[in-house]
């Protein structure tokens, strides 16, 4: 419609501009030929401006009133249209909110029924953490004293043994001796190996200069104490090479076990000092931690298990040849059993025999002389025999026994 519109209006526009032309160039022939006729040529061009004006008004206000109906149909169209549209495609997520929802509400549930188990552990985790601290505490104030650290390191020993399965195998000092030039060594630990053999275990390690270290916060007084803490260490394998337990047992490895009782205490001196792992070793001496001594238990444990099945393996091998031996002796008993019992048959066949054909006879005769009593019974010869053995073992046995 406003096409049409702006059509008309620019046919008008064109109508009145052709006729302003032409009145326009109408007044020089007029007065050449009629000078006395004079045309009011304004009022012509105003009316037909008005008119035109009125027109146009007229048009654009009937354009105008029609475009907006058809806009107003089409905005509701395209409002339903995206009402529906919209509609479709927040049905989907208004559902899954719902589902949201249910859930949030299923979650706030169970959150309300765990919320009073859940403190309860929180307060019991924290009761926890504070009495394994105050436990740290008192344990790192019990390690100041040598002879705590030296149970404690004992005790640490044990674990590891018990848990390597090598309790059996192992004699701590109030067990195993030695005799040395200087007296009489009595080493922490030592293990027995399948060879006959033991190996010198030392639990005696120096852990004051590591222990306040741990209670510093200045980073050059904590190395100068870690440095102490190396020295010491350095000091005990050398204390442990001087002693020379490899050539106090027979067969014993040319070494002795140093050990460590926590992990970090040689972590940090091995930090402080890479070359100390490599000096021990010069020394014939093996600086073992927890987790190490472990492998090396379960090594050994692993080598006695091997001992022990071929030991067992041996004493089967014995007890299954006296077994045979001996099932072989009871089937020859039973053997004999059975050649006699066959005698035994024949010779009572033979006797049924000898009774029916010379006894009986005779007790015949007293029926008919009338002077027997009751009847006398029938005997039967056995004829069942017995199942003789044919075992090739008692080949032997039976030539031997007959």
């Amino acid at each position: 419609m406003a096409s049409i519109l702006v059509i008309v209006v620019g046919v008008l526009a064109a109508a009145v501009g052709y006729l302003l032309s032409q009145l326009r160039n109408k007044p020089s022939v007029v007065e050449e030929r009629e000078p006395e006729v004079r045309v009011d040529t304004d009022s012509i061009v105003t009316a037909v401006k008005e008119a035109v004006d009125a027109q146009v008004n007229q048009a654009a206000q009937a354009a105008l009133k029609t475009n907006n109906e058809l806009a107003g149909q089409l905005i509701d169209e395209r409002t339903r249209t995206l009402e529906e549209q919209t509609k479709n495609l927040l049905q989907p997520v208004a559902e899954q909110m719902n589902q949201l929802k249910s859930s949030v509400g299923e979650l706030k549930s169970t959150y309300e029924k765990n919320k009073g188990a859940f403190e309860s552990s929180s307060h019991n985790l924290v009761e926890q953490i504070n009495e394994l601290s105050s436990r740290t505490s008192a344990l790192a104030g019990a390690l100041k004293s040598p002879s705590a650290r030296g149970a404690w390191g004992e005790n640490q020993l044990r674990n590891i043994i018990d848990l390597a399965g090598m309790a059996s195998f192992c004699d701590f000092s109030e067990q195993s001796a030695a005799a040395a030039d200087d007296g009489t060594l009595r080493p922490d630990l030592t293990v027995r190996l399948p060879n006959g053999a033991f190996l010198v275990v030392d639990s005696k390690v120096p852990l004051s200069a590591y222990l306040r270290m741990q209670e510093l916060e200045d980073p050059i007084a904590r190395e100068a104490e870690l440095k102490g803490h190396v020295k010491a260490v350095q000091a005990h394998v050398k204390a442990l090479s001087d002693k020379q337990y490899w050539a106090l047992f027979d067969d014993a490895p040319d070494f002795v076990v140093m050990f460590v009782p926590g992990e970090s205490f040689l972590a940090d001196a091995v930090r402080a000092e890479a070359g100390l792992i490599d000096e021990a070793m010069r020394r014939r001496v093996i600086i073992a931690s927890p987790m190490s001594l472990m492998a090396l238990l379960l090594t050994i444990a692993r080598g006695w298990q091997t001992t022990q099945l071929a030991e067992n393996a041996k004493k089967v091998e014995e007890q299954g040849r006296e077994l045979h031996r001996r099932v072989g002796t009871t089937l020859s008993a039973m053997a004999k059993t059975g050649r006699g019992l066959e005698s035994a048959t024949k010779a009572y066949n033979e006797m049924v025999g000898s009774v029916e054909s010379r006894v009986l006879p005779t007790l015949r005769r007293f029926n008919e002389l009338g002077v027997a009593g009751e009847e006398l019974p029938a005997v039967k010869p056995v004829e069942s025999a017995t199942r003789n053995v044919t075992a090739r073992e008692l080949e032997g046995p039976a030539s031997e026994n007959d």
